[in-house]
């Protein structure tokens, strides 16, 4: 094996990001060595790359970037037992304590000492990363690298579709990002009855037409309430789940919502955000955070749901070498795609 890699680094407190040559991590005895085969560039990817407020304030100069990926181990540490080499996975991206409360009880997605792949530590965008064996997770052979790739945002629309009932229920989605998409897609296939998805983006919108039966509204040019009353809506949707962080979208779902109906919130909307709290306590609106992956419920359930017939591989738009990388970042940057994979291994 070589000793050096390539690998996407932000090098400079600018736009962009980097291909350098690293040497390839040391491993320890509770981790895995990585060779990626796929990564998928994600919204926070795009955040570092434009170098925004968020970003500065969250991320080192000279990290590796990347937590969306796929693989197969190369290397094992002495203490890992239950993984073999050659083994095909992919990885959960939140690095998690174990003083807390929260860890301890088991909900490791609550862990207030979580750290992210990618944004705190040196990520996926590289040829080799180095991995927790606590946080790697194997890959059957019906699940390709592709959508092993993006089994992260697949685990964040899972985690927001499954936390409500949604069986013969009434769902609206807000933002026709890959995300939302996928969160549509596994309403559709957990038994929701009338989906609806709105956006601005017409070509979002479009693309989620191309994966999963639902309706798709142009809030730009398209009356929701029109919609609703086509679907015989008697009083509005059961469940909402905000995916656009939009604070327009968001208050556009509180009124379509029935009384008593449940918002799941991926979005995250600006830091001040008017919202009319008056008709959310009225209504008896439930409103639940989402914050990545029930670890590892979510992923159980989702590979579940891909090996018994949960399809999203529309949403994948693009694949490139990752030499091509800025190719990628500019597809992304235009606004109208949808996922994107790089190729690490040619």
């Amino acid at each position: 094996m070589t000793e050096m890699m390539r690998c996407l680094v932000k090098d400079k407190s600018e736009v962009g990001l980097w291909m350098q040559r690293r040497p390839i991590p040391k491993i320890g005895p509770e981790d895995v060595l990585i060779r990626i085969r796929k990564t998928g560039i994600c919204g926070t990817d795009i955040h570092i790359w434009n170098w925004d407020d968020w970003s500065r304030k969250a991320v080192s100069l000279g990290i590796i970037t990347g937590h969306e990926f796929s693989g197969e181990i190369v290397e094992i540490g002495a203490n890992v037992k239950d993984l073999k080499l050659g083994q095909r996975c992919s990885g959960e991206g939140h690095l998690i304590g174990n003083k807390s409360r929260q860890a301890r009880a088991g909900t490791f997605h609550l862990d207030p000492e979580t750290m992210g792949v990618g944004v705190n530590t040196d990520g996926a965008f590289a040829e080799y990363i180095r991995l927790p064996a606590f946080n790697t997770v194997k890959l059957p052979e019906s699940i390709s690298d592709e959508i092993g790739a993006i089994l992260d945002p697949l685990g964040n629309a899972v985690h927001t579709a499954l936390s409500f009932d949604l069986v013969g229920e009434d769902v609206l989605i807000t933002g026709a990002g890959p995300i939302g998409i996928m969160a549509a897609a596994v309403a559709r296939f957990a038994g929701a009855r009338n989906i609806v998805i709105t956006d601005i983006n017409q070509e979002r919108l479009d693309l989620a037409n191309n994966v999963v039966d639902a309706v798709t509204v142009n809030v730009m040019s398209q009356s929701l309430t029109d919609t609703m009353s086509k679907l015989n809506l008697k009083q509005g949707f059961d469940v909402g789940l905000e995916m656009s962080g939009s604070s327009a979208a968001f208050n556009q779902m509180v009124s379509a919502l029935v009384t008593g109906g449940k918002i799941a919130m991926l979005g995250i909307p600006p830091s001040k955000t008017e919202v009319d709290w008056s008709q959310i306590v009225f209504k008896s609106i439930i409103i639940k955070g989402i914050y990545g992956r029930e670890i590892f419920e979510t992923w159980y359930k989702m590979i579940v749901m891909l090996e018994r017939g949960l399809d999203v591989s529309k949403v994948i738009t693009k694949e490139i070498p990752a030499n091509k990388y800025k190719e990628g970042f500019n597809t992304m940057l235009a606004g109208g795609s949808g996922k994107i994979i790089m190729d690490w291994a040619h």
